[in-house]
């Protein structure tokens, strides 16, 4: 399995938003294709704030975000947020999620982050055991890990 993790464009965002309803993140409803390619041009204005897809062979079989913020407090040290976190069901299981958080953690890490957080849907215990598999340590209904 070839597994490649980049940066989304403009032409991934119908792959993308695919994924999200294919994965049950967006149940009530997703954006059009106009409304997410306004969505993403404002994201981009943002420093540090991307959309990531992991391909396998070629195909977009998952997808994060990653904001990485500054920070006033923790002597001005920076955090990651990854939000919207999604792998087509018929690629789960296949490590590509963990891939996918590893790269997040990475590109954290280069960033000089003092921590990581995500949040969970508290029905998704599913993805609660993934997480802390990776490390993530329960906090309130959030997420975190030190890095």
């Amino acid at each position: 399995m070839a597994l490649n993790i980049r940066e989304a464009d403009g032409k991934d965002l119908e792959s993308v938003l695919s994924v999200y309803r294919e994965a049950g993140l967006d149940i009530d409803g997703s954006l059009d294709l106009k409304e997410a390619a306004e969505v993403l041009k404002r994201m981009n204005q943002y420093p540090n704030h991307k959309v990531y897809v992991a391909q396998v062979n070629g195909q977009i079989a998952g997808t994060f975000t990653l904001l990485v913020m500054d920070n006033l407090g923790h002597k001005g040290a920076r955090s990651g947020i990854v939000e919207a976190v999604a792998v087509l069901p018929s690629f789960q299981g296949k490590g590509i999620g963990k891939e996918m958080m590893k790269y997040a953690m990475d590109r954290c890490k280069e960033d000089r982050c003092y921590k990581m957080m995500l949040s969970s849907n508290e029905g998704r215990t599913g993805a609660h055991a993934f997480y802390e598999s990776l490390g993530f340590i329960r906090h309130g209904f959030s997420y975190r890990i030190e890095l």
